[in-house]
């Protein structure tokens, strides 16, 4: 059996409570043994880029804290949610597995809590745990040939009106399919991963984790025809906005830039998956049931009788 030889350590310096239990995770690993390589989650967070500076002509590569390659065996993330979307930035192009522990609220990404720690570090060191692989995608803002900004994404990418604005026009063109027009708020591109995100409140559906597939959602569509798509995650999207004004462009709820209209999105599922540390056998239903309602019965209620 071998032991853990380097472990990533991602943290989201913002979070007291994560910056605490970094430390108590740190000292656990090196007295073991282990060399532990350390980075905030923060260098996974692009941003939102400036409206008259915004070419972020880097690729996604970018990402990669100094230090983390394919050599390390897995990367510990102590954060919320959003930690987690960074950390897959940060680890997937390296291919680096991710082991997350919930410090936030809702963790609907997180594989174990602070008080299953121990336990949790102790499968770490004995190696007790397999991998799920998440597909990503690659979101790239193209001006003519020139690459103008680009990130790895998880959950999605949102093409949206600015508020006090008109409804959007949009042209899609999905692989080799003939493109579509879309008159819309916007549109949502997404992962399965994702599909319980922002697509799951634009009335897209739940997808489960391992269908190679990719959903477009309408944000607000115009015509009741205009309902979310699914399909096969081998086709790249492009999309042209068809209005005057420019669009807002979020990646996975936090970054993002404007999109102008003599600009095109292309999206396309990543050459690098995002790798998923699992303790115990990961039952997506339960975690449907557990976080988001679904599936729990329905128990109807005794009328009342007043005497």
């Amino acid at each position: 059996m071998r032991l853990v030889s380097r472990v990533g350590l991602i943290v989201n310096d913002g979070k007291e409570l994560a910056v605490r239990t970094a430390k108590t995770i740190q000292d656990r690993l090196e007295l073991s043994g282990h060399v532990v390589v350390r980075a905030s989650s923060s260098g996974g967070m692009v941003g939102f880029a400036n409206p008259d500076h915004h070419m972020r002509l880097l690729g996604y590569n970018s990402c990669v804290p100094e230090g983390f390659d394919g050599s390390m065996d897995l990367a510990i993330v102590l954060g919320g949610d959003g930690t987690v979307l960074a950390a897959a930035r940060q680890t997937a192009p390296v291919q680096v597995p991710i082991l997350t522990i919930n410090t936030g609220h809702l963790g609907f990404l997180a594989e174990t809590y602070l008080a299953d720690l121990d336990k949790a570090l102790e499968q770490v060191l004995l190696k007790q745990w397999t991998i799920e692989e998440r597909t990503g995608l690659v979101v790239s803002v193209f001006r003519g040939d020139q690459r103008r900004w680009e990130a790895l994404s998880l959950n999605e990418m949102a093409l949206h009106r600015e508020p006090l604005t008109s409804m959007c026009h949009f042209e899609i063109a999905i692989g080799r399919h003939a493109p579509v027009d879309i008159s819309a708020d916007g549109v949502i591109l997404s992962t399965p991963t994702g599909s319980t995100a922002y697509a799951l409140s634009a009335g897209g559906p739940v997808i489960i984790p391992d269908c190679p597939v990719l959903q477009l959602t309408p944000i607000a569509p115009h015509s009741l025809a205009s309902r979310a798509l699914v399909f096969s995650d081998k086709e790249p999207v492009t999309v042209f906005p068809a209005t005057p004004e420019r669009l807002m462009m979020v990646v996975d709820g936090s970054d993002g830039c404007y999109v102008w209209p003599e600009d095109r999105v292309l999206i396309r599922r990543s050459e690098h998956p995002v790798k998923f540390v699992r303790l115990t056998d990961h039952e997506f239903f339960q975690v449907l049931r557990n976080k988001l309602g679904w599936g729990l019965p329905h128990i109807a209620k005794p009328d009342r009788i007043d005497n």
